[in-house]
């Protein structure tokens, strides 16, 4: 076992599909001589060569649509979006074409393409650096949409995204990159090596691409929640003194049911967290589920806690940003329902 942060891990996945499999091939900007903006992707041109791991324009719907014709024609790309926010010019590409093209051709072709994109705040970025598009995505049938919340789930899943033989969205909460983080803007994030999820296998391995996780067992009430909201959910279940269950659902689509349900089924309440925007957002989808699947064990009425409806705001981060405290809130108010 060697400590790695999640950079680290997302780059030995790579590292280790390039050379175990040489269909895979990597691109995107910045990804080749620079190493990736948030160096995912350092020291891969260097060891592969250019015809491996290629630098592109900076032109989005040009990439996916290349990779979805490297994958057309045999090859296994990993495609690189330099923020989630800039993803939406490729979206028809993404939705017309890549995640329809195994069912308008009759199984006869496929495209097994693994985006990969950098999501969330807490970086300081702004409105054009810190979106949470997933939920977009879960909407689109043909396609699968993961979000790691670990170094350790971040490269088994990447491993398997490769290795999918359908297109996989794979979304990399950016505020996790160097280390767990709890939510206080003020406290830096902490090493990975300090951290039980830290230690990750230097070798091959595979994280399933539909299973959820549970994180911590409790019996007072489920958090289902993903992506950077899994540590910041852990911070405010002691703030608000509940014994949580805390899912990381981690798979969104496909969607792990079962594991969700039998938690709330277990605890009789629900509190479901993401950064993303309230309306719409992919915590409607599991509070449906919950509702339709778990309703006869239900104490409390479900509870969420997500962002605004508004633009990432650049001065108020931290306000939009779902802390412990509007957690905790949460959670209280669903313990004293009867």
């Amino acid at each position: 076992m060697a400590h790695m942060n999640m950079v680290q891990a997302l780059n030995s996945a790579m590292d280790i599909m390039l050379e175990r499999d040489p269909r895979v091939v990597i691109l995107g900007e910045d990804v080749g001589y620079f190493g990736g903006v948030f160096r995912c992707t350092d020291g891969l041109q260097r060891k592969y060569g250019e015809h491996r791991v290629l630098d592109t324009p900076i032109a989005e719907g040009g990439i996916i649509a290349a990779a979805i014709g490297m994958g057309v024609n045999g090859l296994k790309p990993v495609a690189e979006i330099q923020f989630a926010d800039y993803i939406y010019p490729a979206f028809d590409q993404i939705v017309s074409e890549l995640a329809r093209l195994r069912y308008r051709t009759a199984g006869d072709f496929s495209a097994p393409v693994t985006i990969r994109t950098p999501c969330g705040g807490g970086i300081r970025g702004g409105q054009t650096h810190s979106q949470s598009p997933e939920g977009i995505f879960t909407h689109v049938c043909g396609i699968k949409v993961v979000m790691p919340s670990n170094p350790y789930d971040a490269k088994g899943l990447l491993i398997s995204s490769i290795e999918d033989e359908d297109p996989v969205v794979f979304f990399e909460p950016k505020r996790l990159y160097n280390g767990p983080f709890d939510g206080d803007p003020h406290k830096p994030a902490v090493p990975w090596s300090a951290h039980p999820k830290g230690a990750v296998p230097e070798g091959y391995y595979k994280v399933s691409l539909s299973k959820a996780e549970v994180v911590r067992r409790g019996r007072d009430v489920t958090i289902l929640v993903y992506g950077t909201m899994v540590h910041v959910a852990e911070a405010a279940m002691r703030l608000a003194k509940v014994d949580a269950e805390i899912i990381d659902v981690r798979a969104l689509a496909p969607l792990d049911t079962d594991t969700l349900c039998s938690s709330v089924c277990k605890t009789g309440r629900c509190v479901i967290v993401h950064e993303a925007t309230r309306y719409s957002g992919f915590g409607a989808e599991l509070a449906a589920t919950v509702q339709e699947e778990c309703f006869w064990h239900l104490e409390a009425p479900i509870a969420r806690v997500t962002g605004w409806d508004t633009p990432y705001p650049h001065a108020f981060e931290w306000e939009y940003f779902p802390g412990p405290a509007r957690i905790a809130a949460a959670l209280t108010r669903v313990m004293e329902d009867r």
